[in-house]
């Protein structure tokens, strides 16, 4: 039964990557090339966008919108119901990046942050979110056997934090390779970095990321990791006071799921940070709550509180998993990098 469950898996991947946006219902080739200058250059990404969004992008209507996203649907094999054997078969394909401490890694349910899923990190100023950043960027690229996926990372970077210095610092402290050391030069072309000036910008970004993902799917290092940092930074800077709230959660909202998407068609992993707000009515327990509300709170799969402890020491507590139980784990900030 099972070998018959990953038999299916593996035919409707082979399936779909052999089918052209011209084979859909309703596309012809003109509309084929708008929906590919729209950023739509595989059946998935169509199986997974809404009428609206397609309406806009290729010129048709909404019927016809929806035709499309049907057939496309139905080519992918998106939409209906499964059997949860085939669900654990697709889980199987899911990876997972180290976060360079044993401790860090056992609290994500060992093996460190795995793809398809929206990771947050917040806390304070100086609590390591960017620096974890760094280091899953170093790390993603590591071979499977080491804690990597042999992969290369995007960084949309909103606060102007992104040091390739740094990311030296992290390579200089990994193992040693039997062919001999790790070069900062070879990981620092695998970053691809963009620096985001405001909150339009950012989401074109997410965008021009999903383009950039297509042109290395069938290279030696496709994109295993897209990181914001931070997130909600621009959208809090832009939208003041209570009469801005619905603007900016709705619009937050739907560049969190353009993320996810990212996620669900690279088989990526999204890290992203966010900033944290006092709230001083609260007279018991920790005042600092993350900013975006209830809306990034339900969008991200993994949500963890970063803190600072003595040193160099940090404490990450995951406060959300679909699976996992709530817990702590130790590690530290050092030169190296991310360690126990």
């Amino acid at each position: 039964m099972k070998i018959k469950a990953k038999t299916d898996v593996k035919r409707r991947k082979s399936e779909m990557s052999k089918m052209l946006l011209e084979d859909l219902q309703g596309v012809g080739p003109a509309t084929a090339e708008k929906l590919r200058e729209a950023g739509y250059n595989t059946v998935e990404a169509i199986a997974v966008a809404s009428p609206g969004e397609l309406v806009g992008a290729a010129e048709v209507g909404e019927t016809t919108a929806a035709k499309i996203i049907a057939s496309a649907r139905e080519a992918a094999d998106i939409g209906g119901f499964e059997t949860g054997d085939l669900v654990l078969e697709r889980r199987k394909l899911v990876g997972k990046i180290t976060t360079g401490s044993k401790s860090f890694d056992d609290l994500l349910g060992g093996g460190g942050m795995e793809t398809q899923c929206i990771v947050e990190l917040y806390g304070e100023f100086g609590c390591g979110k960017t620096q974890v950043a760094h280091q899953m960027a170093v790390n993603v690229q590591l071979p499977v056997e080491e804690g990597g996926l042999s992969g290369s990372a995007i960084i949309i970077d909103t606060e102007n934090t992104f040091r390739p210095e740094r990311i030296g610092q992290m390579v200089r402290g990994l193992p040693l390779r039997e062919e001999g050391e790790w070069t900062s030069e070879e990981f620092l072309k695998n970053i691809h970095v963009a620096r985001a000036y405001n909150s339009n910008h950012q989401i074109l970004l997410a965008d021009s990321a999903l383009d950039l993902a297509e042109r290395l799917r069938e290279t030696d290092m496709p994109v295993r990791l897209l990181v914001v940092d931070s997130v909600t930074a621009h959208f809090r800077a832009e939208y003041v006071g209570r009469g801005t709230l619905a603007d900016r959660q709705q619009k937050l909202n739907k560049h969190l799921h353009d993320l996810m998407r990212f996620g669900d068609l690279n088989n990526a992993l999204i890290l992203v940070t966010n900033q944290v707000m006092s709230k001083p009515d609260t007279f018991f327990g920790d005042p600092t709550k993350p900013v975006g509300g209830h809306v990034l709170g339900h969008t991200a799969t993994f949500r963890l509180y970063l803190r600072k402890s003595k040193g160099e020491k940090r404490i990450a507590r995951l406060i959300d998993s679909p699976c996992l139980p709530d817990g702590e784990a130790v590690f530290s900030v050092t030169m190296e990098g991310l360690r126990d």
